[in-house]
């Protein structure tokens, strides 16, 4: 009999204990990032928000900055899972492009991640150097949008375009009434109708410049 089938059960609950208070770190860490800033928050303060030993945050994470990275990653994925929408080409491009950017605003719309996305804006302009890197790998992996337009632009819906610039183009049409004026001057998010007039015009100009008449 395998040491396995001796002790069938025993590496799996500490693999999901270990799991366990990974996740509660990473929670713990975005917590006191969002509510403390980076240069206030330490290993100490995390480790005391998790309900660990200072030593249980050092084992799956060496540094501070590592934690920070992870956060920026986080942030992106939220970002990039928000705004998921496969193209067909069956339904009309004003129909999908409104609910894709419908469904960015309603992330944007969220004071968590205005607030995460605010620590980590500062840190960018207070250390560059520390998040350039992550920041890279956050726009090398593309987004949501970018996947539509050039899955539209294949389809022959839209005109020849790198995807990644009228992507850029278009979240620029969106964020610029729904991200900058939080992140910089702490204005309230937008309400349902106001963030309805942002996508709708959005929709208008991009179309209007990038879509293929038929």
């Amino acid at each position: 009999m395998s040491p396995e089938d001796q002790h069938p059960r025993t590496s799996r609950p500490t693999k999901r204990l270990t799991e366990r208070k990974r996740e509660d770190i990473v929670r713990a860490a975005v917590e006191e990032f969002r509510t403390a800033g980076y240069e206030a928050t330490s290993m100490d303060r995390i480790a005391q928000a998790a309900g660990v030993s200072k030593r249980t945050v050092y084992n799956h994470f060496p540094s501070k900055e590592e934690l920070f990275a992870l956060m920026l990653e986080q942030l992106w994925a939220s970002s990039a899972a928000s705004v998921d929408l496969p193209y067909r080409s069956d339904l009309p491009l004003t129909q999908q492009l409104r609910q894709l950017l419908m469904q960015k605003l309603e992330l944007l719309g969220d004071p968590n991640f205005i607030a995460l996305a605010r620590v980590a804006m500062a840190e960018i302009i207070h250390a560059p150097d520390r998040a350039q890197d992550i920041v890279c790998r956050m726009d090398e992996k593309g987004s949501g949008v970018t996947a539509w337009i050039q899955a539209a632009m294949h389809d022959g819906r839209l005109a020849p375009v790198d995807p990644g610039f009228a992507g850029h183009q278009l979240e620029g049409l969106v964020k610029s009434f729904a991200f900058w004026p939080q992140v910089t001057l702490g204005q309230p998010p937008l309400a349902r109708a106001d963030r309805e007039r942002v996508a709708d015009s959005a929709v208008a100009m991009f179309l209007g410049y990038y879509a293929r008449s038929t």
